[in-house]
């Protein structure tokens, strides 16, 4: 079995994360200059090598204007 951080679903989630933040009209430095992390935590997030947890992830998807389910 993969981890779950190599699955198809996951690599959907950071596709979506990426084209939500560009959506937004936002940078990887904006981004992360609004919720208060660092530009590096969006890359990583972005490319699939860390996870995010449900408060970050609600706390981005209002950021980009998007619902939770949009990423799910």
């Amino acid at each position: 079995m993969k981890k779950s951080i190599h699955t198809d679903e996951q690599a959907m989630f950071v596709k979506r994360l990426r084209k939500a933040r560009m959506e937004a009209g936002l940078t990887q430095v904006e981004a992360a200059a609004k919720l208060g992390a660092s530009q590096s935590w969006i890359s990583k997030i972005e490319l699939g090598e860390l996870r995010v947890d449900a408060i970050s992830l609600n706390r981005i998807a209002k950021l980009y204007g998007k619902p939770v389910s949009y990423f799910l």
